[in-house]
């Protein structure tokens, strides 16, 4: 089963009014091995809601963004990629993972419900968010130091990683994402649970 780590830019917090501006992924076997990246800017349909504060966080502007696809063109190049680097497997077994990535996942499900396209992917989902929050308080009930924030900036960080740019780019958060989740499957190795 292939593991997606999606990250998405959006033009503010509310699907439906604020749209996708930037896909990144990196694609992994089940295994974790990476069988590759993607990422590709989107031109939004409703330029109204294009807000100064998301700007900020994503460094996009709409003239960055002039060249790019529309949603529409790019969802099927998006599926295509995805099944180029897994042919034998189909889209309903690709678990989309990633940070806080309910979030991400509502803005794409909008995007496929708006263009009138079927959901392809996998319900299953692993959220580094959640993984955190409960590695974390492990780590701490055992004597150990963990991060009170639980941002990708202070997960990463804990692991030594950071981002290369102040701004949030969709591949690289992806890539950075990825690291994260290496990091704690290799600590799953590492926790003795006693019993009491």
């Amino acid at each position: 089963m292939p593991f997606l780590v999606l990250d998405i830019e959006m033009t503010g917090p509310e699907p439906g009014w604020n749209e996708i501006i930037q896909i990144g992924a990196e694609l992994f076997d089940d295994q974790w091995k990476s069988l590759g990246t993607y990422l590709q800017n989107v031109y939004p349909e409703n330029v109204e809601a294009f807000t100064a504060k998301s700007e900020e966080i994503h460094g996009l502007s709409l003239d960055d963004l002039e060249e790019a696809p529309m949603i529409y063109e790019v969802i099927p190049e998006f599926e295509k990629w995805i099944k180029s680097k897994a042919p034998a497997v189909p889209l309903s077994k690709v678990v989309i993972c990633g940070q806080s990535v309910i979030y991400d996942i509502n803005f794409l499900r909008f995007a496929y419900r708006n263009e009138k396209m079927k959901w392809p992917f996998s319900n299953k989902m692993i959220d580094l968010h959640t993984i955190s929050y409960l590695f974390f308080m492990i780590l701490e009930k055992n004597g150990k130091t963990a991060p009170r924030s639980l941002s990708l900036g202070a997960i990463s960080g804990y692991f030594g990683f950071e981002r290369e740019d102040q701004t949030h780019n969709a591949l690289e958060d992806a890539q950075l994402t990825a690291r994260c989740f290496k990091e704690f499957f290799k600590l799953t190795g590492q926790l003795n649970f006693v019993e009491k």
